[in-house]
């Protein structure tokens, strides 16, 4: 393995496109970041890529910006996708140990979790993660790594996490055009986890919500191993486009005013403050109640917590994860969404910042950076440091599993 090794990322957001790029040293454990890349993401909405051109344009941006800060060229990249087309469910998988001396070996993992993915899935969807919450060993359950144990059967309690193929392959065309191979694909939902979360927090049981552009995800941790995912389909451009149906503005003003005077706490906000368009826009020049801007952002935050919420208790999980909620995403800077957030979920919240790398930390010190910085953690832990390919295989998938299972250990 050489001394120091490059890993990239490349998060493809629907407002964003942020490149990472980090050095891997043999003696060190966490990735130290050298160079940090951002562009506007044009040709992608809601996770879907509706103009090839643009989003290529996009990417390269992004790449060259992150080249220029390191002076590191890029080759290939870990690559974080999101958007309501990422779905996920549970399944079980069973296998008799017939091999002399019944001792589970690496091959009985491989062939357990290909079978909990034998189920029926449309043609369109592709596997993007198996990951193995739990074993068990004849009667024996809740074990996390059952290598060397001895049995005669093997089941397996995994969730699957899928997305539409044809959204992935316009993506995938995109990142290779923008001449960048792809190490792998991962889901946002997990990068973002990699990024915010300690080892004692997924124990304990945690759920990561990543507000972004055009959907929310959310993955729920439990005992070290991940519980469930789920993708909303609202984001911070819903709120936007409800300030801009309220407010009667076109995008661009509604956008501006979100950011320099948005807050969800409108009782804090004095019922007589007003906002000039014609000081920022060119378009809109009427005054606008700031309070009522308040009310109108307060409302769809207030929505995406109810349906966090919603989902939690789908699970068995509302108000029961004693390590609360931890934020990321862009849209979780809007001024008093922790408070609100807290008081919808009935948990403790913070931001989450990324903790597992050094470098230049005050360029990522972002929630907005969490999955860009997560997919580097990604390739250090789970991929391997001498790890490449030119496309996701499905081979992969079960390599994947079986990393993320040996970094479950202490």
């Amino acid at each position: 393995m050489p001394k120091e090794q490059i890993i990239a990322s490349l998060d493809v957001g629907s407002s964003k496109i942020r490149t990472v790029i980090a050095l891997l040293e043999e003696d060190k454990k966490m990735p130290n970041i050298i160079g940090v890349g951002v562009a506007p993401s044009t040709g992608m909405r809601k996770g879907n890529i509706i103009d090839v051109d643009e989003a290529i344009s996009n990417i390269s941006a992004a790449l060259e910006d992150a080249e220029r800060m390191s002076g590191a060229p890029i080759h290939h990249v870990f690559v974080g996708v999101s958007g309501n087309h990422v779905e996920s469910f549970d399944s079980k998988g069973v296998i008799a140990i017939s091999h002399a001396g019944s001792e589970i070996i690496e091959d009985d993992i491989n062939r357990v979790l290909e079978a909990a993915q034998a189920v029926n899935m449309p043609s369109n969807r592709r596997i993007l993660r198996i990951i193995p919450k739990s074993f068990s060993v004849d009667d024996q359950k809740g074990i996390k790594n059952p290598i060397g144990m001895i049995g005669v059967r093997l089941e397996v309690d995994a969730h699957i996490i899928t997305g539409q193929s044809t959204i992935i392959k316009n993506v995938e065309k995109a990142v290779h055009q923008a001449g960048v191979d792809i190490d792998d694909i991962v889901p946002s939902s997990l990068a973002s986890a990699e990024a915010v979360l300690s080892r004692r927090q997924k124990e304990l049981g945690v759920v990561v919500i990543d507000v972004g552009c055009g959907s929310t995800s959310l993955s729920v941790f439990e005992e070290g191993a991940t519980l469930h995912t789920a993708s909303l389909p609202v984001g911070a451009e819903s709120v936007t486009n409800d300030v801009a149906i309220g407010l009667r503005t076109s995008i661009d003003t509604a956008e501006k005013i979100k950011i320099e005077y948005g807050t969800v706490t409108p009782d804090e906000v004095n019922d007589r403050e007003t906002i000039d368009l014609a000081l920022i826009s060119k378009i809109d020049n009427q005054k606008v109640s700031k309070k009522h801007l308040a009310e109108i952002i307060q409302a769809r935050y207030h929505e995406i917590f109810v349906m966090i919420k919603d989902e939690l208790r789908s699970i068995g999980r509302d108000g029961m994860l004693p390590a609360g909620a931890i934020l990321t995403g862009a849209g979780v800077k809007m001024p008093g969404c922790l408070d609100l957030a807290r008081e919808v979920l009935g948990l403790p919240v913070q931001i989450g910042f990324p903790t597992e790398v050094e470098g230049v930390v005050d360029k990522i010190d972002d929630p907005a950076y969490a999955t860009a910085i997560g997919l580097v953690v990604w390739g250090s832990k789970y991929e391997g440091r001498s790890y490449r390919m030119s496309s996701v295989d499905f081979g992969k998938v079960f390599s994947g599993a079986k990393k993320w299972l040996k970094n479950l250990l202490p």
